[in-house]
């Protein structure tokens, strides 16, 4: 009897197989997801039962664990765990017996992506010190905004960015900073060489009572992200939030094994968690590279057996962009992670380049909460499940997009948006998803918390990210919220291009704006000027201007000539029918202009100069 019965289940099975697959095709990807999630909360609790575990902890282990196993391979050097160990030793060492510095004391990092970005970071882990990762494009204004926000007594900068630091120097000096440059010698007055100090320093480890102060809730490092009110904002992130982000490799099934190809700005979220702090974690090899090169990667990725990449979505159109090859699918990559990428670039990538499995997610610097795409639909950004929806508990609510605000009920509360409509990404704030905020900015912090969501009394963050959730329960990205808007994998935001723009001589008024270029991801920056009375628009004056104080991917590449800007009856500025014009001269009867570096010169936009950019003769 039992015989026959086994014998029956036995061959049910493949029916039974076959009915899940086709009632719920997912139900195997969502099992695994939550068997992953489970995993790194019970991982995390245990590490949170010891007196202290922080990041750098799980460095020092590994130092110990695979001492002789390259860490980091930068152009033609390799780094060990034991030897980057010992290297930032000495960088720590060298700053103890500085007068200017105390343990503890905020330090900014003010560097690109090079080795001695991570060394001196693990040093300044190991001095309890918190660290501002400093955007390496910013200049003045803006540079010492990012500066002040930490509170940073001391400002450490890579040899190459002495002028942008001598352009600062007397603010600096005003307010008693230490500024120190990665060179054997410096002869500024104001700046004192580290480098030097650094190989005569001793790699004796740090005593860990440097350190004792540091808790869970102490800010580790600050991450600069632009915002609507113009200049960047400091976000915080602490020990505990850094604690949870080494997971994140490792829950995307990234070992010791792994070589991964690290080519994102390490001051960026996507750069230093996933990539280098989530390295920590796994104990993998770094593939450290001073920028995206997309004539190299492929190349990079066969010459140092790379298996995993990180990618914003830029990075996947310009790799796809490239003339084909027939080596195209010859290489180890088996892995690509990030953010931002279209479903037809997906798809493109995926045919040109061969069986990469793509792992899309959703993740801000200063959010709390965050989606994956475990389940590999191209065009999302990930699958949404209940359980996830109990641990981070998130909605999306009905938006008002041309009053920038949430569409509230009789009651004051907001609407829930149905599924398959798009509405503003809210999360509830909680122990288990706390909103840390900005530094030094309590009011962007209050404008990220939004209250009375569901409930009186309640409180919720703001993503300011527009999404969409289908009837098989992935989300998508619809839009941004507000005045920032992204290019080039930047966020960008336009008050701060504005008042930079009005610093000109010849401009009264900007409104700036971004607006979509066929092929290309995000929106790039487009002005609404006034002239001022009596002045002429000069393309060459403002071009040097906004060259000067914007890094590239900031600058407006078109300017509209306008008798007047428009505003609303709470005097915003208008955009909405200015984006919907975009750049296009057919549409538009007043001036237009384009940026033009090989004139060093906005200059006119012409009906043959539109239609280069909109077939793609001309790159933008």
């Amino acid at each position: 009897m039992w015989i026959y019965l086994c014998s029956a289940l036995v061959a049910a099975l493949p029916l039974v197989a076959f009915t899940v697959k086709r009632l719920s095709p997912y139900l195997w990807a969502d099992i695994l997801y939550i068997g992953d999630l489970v995993r790194i909360l019970l991982k995390f609790a245990w590490r949170r039962r010891r007196s202290v575990f922080f990041a750098l902890d799980r460095f020092l282990e590994q130092t110990v664990t695979r001492p002789d196993k390259p860490f980091v391979v930068f152009e033609n050097d390799v780094y060990t765990f034991a030897s980057t160990d010992r290297t930032s030793n000495r960088v720590a060492n060298a700053l103890l017996a500085h007068p200017g510095y105390t343990a503890g004391d905020a330090v900014a990092l003010f560097m690109p992506n090079e080795p001695a970005f991570i060394f001196t970071w693990l040093a300044l882990a190991k001095l309890g010190s918190p660290v501002a990762l400093l955007n390496y494009n910013i200049r003045t204004k803006s540079l010492l905004h990012c500066f002040n926000c930490s509170k940073a007594r001391v400002l450490i900068a890579a040899a190459g960015l002495k002028e942008a630091v001598e352009d600062v120097l007397p603010s600096l000096q005003e307010q008693g900073v230490l500024v120190l440059l990665m060179v054997q010698s410096c002869d500024t007055p104001g700046i004192q060489s580290f480098s030097d100090k650094v190989d005569q320093a001793s790699d004796a480890a740090i005593p860990c009572s440097l350190r004792a102060h540091i808790t869970y809730k102490s800010p580790a490092v600050y991450i600069y992200t632009s915002g609507t009110t113009g200049l960047p904002k400091a976000a915080v992130v602490n020990q505990n939030r850094l604690l949870i982000a080494l997971a994140v490799l490792s829950a995307n099934g990234v070992s010791s094994s792994d070589v991964i190809y690290l080519n994102l700005p390490l001051y960026h979220t996507a750069g230093f968690i996933i990539g280098f702090i989530g390295s920590i974690e796994t104990g993998s090899t770094i593939i450290l590279k001073r920028k995206f090169s997309a004539s190299q990667f492929w190349d990079d990725c066969r010459k140092y057996n790379v298996t995993v990449v990180q990618y914003i979505g830029e990075v996947m159109r310009y790799l796809c962009s490239t003339p084909k090859k027939e080596n195209d699918k010859d290489h180890q990559v088996r892995l690509a992670i990030g953010n931002g990428i279209r479903g037809e670039i997906w798809r493109e990538f995926l045919d040109r380049f061969g069986n990469i499995q793509v792992k899309e997610f959703y993740a801000s610097t200063e959010g709390n909460v965050g989606f994956v795409n475990y389940a590999g639909k191209i065009g999302a950004l990930g699958r949404v499940n209940f359980v996830h929806r109990i641990l981070f508990p998130y909605s999306l609510v009905k938006y008002d997009t041309e009053r920038d605000e949430v569409i509230r009920g009789a009651d004051g509360l907001c609407i829930e948006a149905p599924k398959g409509d798009t509405g503003l990404l809210v999360s509830k704030i909680t122990n288990i998803a706390p909103f840390v905020g900005y530094a030094q900015n309590e009011d962007q912090t209050e404008r990220k918390r939004l209250r009375d969501v569901f409930k009186k009394g309640d409180l919720y963050f703001n993503s300011g990210d527009l999404m969409r959730i289908d009837k098989d329960n992935f989300i998508y990205f619809q839009d941004r919220v507000g005045d920032t808007f992204r290019w080039k994998g930047e966020n960008v935001a336009t008050t701060e291009v504005s008042d930079i723009l009005t610093l000109t001589d010849c401009l009264k008024e900007a409104n700036v704006y971004g607006v979509q270029v066929p092929g290309h991801e995000g929106r790039i920056g487009m002005a609404a000027v006034t002239v001022k009375e009596g002045a002429q628009f000069d393309g060459s004056k403002i071009y040097n201007h906004v060259v000067s104080y914007l890094p590239a991917y900031a600058r407006p590449r078109f300017i509209r000539i306008k008798d007047v800007v428009e505003l609303t009856g709470t005097f915003k500025q208008m955009k909405v029918k200015l984006v919907e014009e975009n750049f296009d001269p057919g549409r538009i009867q007043d001036p237009l202009y384009i940026l033009d570096d090989k004139h060093k010169s906005y200059i006119p936009l012409t009906a043959q100069i539109h239609s280069s950019i909109i077939t793609g003769s001309t790159k933008l």
